[in-house]
């Protein structure tokens, strides 16, 4: 089993630039709101973008790493950082909590501001997946592709809860490591905390397999190179 080739020589240019030109109409858009209704209220979003892009980034290195001989080994720090900054994609989707009919900016045009902002967190997010599920799906076949793909997504959507309810960053783990597991442990004694910890967890992992899978399935079927994967 190979792993996935290019389509057409510029195929990676294509998907870049894509990628590009949905984040630039996300910051055009934060860059009207702000000139025209005179708030910067949202220009939280503008960073939680630029987190977005750091899985990506790192998927797209562990990949091709991986298509000239790297061993997978060799690329588990890389992986490791990529797992743990993740859950910033599918973030942007909760932010949505800042939608608000006294923003000084009209209500439909913050909701399509979020929505930008929130769908090109989605792709981001999918888009680094794919790369990294190849990888695995390479190296040990099928099954332990899609075991790997089932077991992050809950991982993700544990994190999207840690960054919105628990207000965690993903150098949290790294840079305060004991702090953060320790109020972890004490939230686990609280039956209201974790019933809520698990309800969101469990809506998000709806969410993201079932748009994995959707984004899976599209690529898959639109790739004429399918059967030589």
């Amino acid at each position: 089993m190979r792993i996935r080739t290019r389509r057409y020589a510029y195929e990676r240019l294509v998907v870049l630039l894509a990628l590009g030109a949905t984040s630039a109409l996300c910051l055009a858009l934060e860059l009207l709101r702000e000139r025209q209704f005179g708030t910067s209220e949202y220009r939280f979003l503008v960073w939680n973008l630029v987190l977005a892009w750091v899985p990506f980034v790192l998927a797209l290195l562990a990949y091709d790493r991986y298509r000239k001989g790297t061993p997978i080994v060799r690329l588990l720090p890389a992986l490791a950082l990529w797992l743990l900054f993740l859950p910033n994609a599918p973030y942007i989707v909760t932010d949505f909590v800042h939608l608000s009919e006294h923003s000084p900016a009209p209500l439909w045009f913050d909701g399509v501001e979020l929505s930008t902002f929130a769908w090109t967190g989605m792709l981001l997010g999918l888009v680094s997946l794919y790369l990294v599920h190849a990888v695995v799906q390479h190296r040990f076949g099928p099954v332990a592709g899609w075991a790997g793909a089932l077991v992050v997504l809950p991982l993700v959507s544990a994190g999207v809860y840690l960054g919105r309810v628990q207000r965690w960053n993903s150098w949290d783990l790294l840079t305060q490591p004991g702090a953060r597991i320790g109020e972890l442990l004490a939230r686990l004694d609280s039956p209201l905390s974790l019933g809520r910890a698990l309800g969101i967890t469990v809506a998000m992992t709806v969410l993201l397999v079932v748009a994995y899978v959707v984004f899976y399935v599209l690529l898959r079927t639109l790739d004429p190179q399918r059967t030589r994967d």
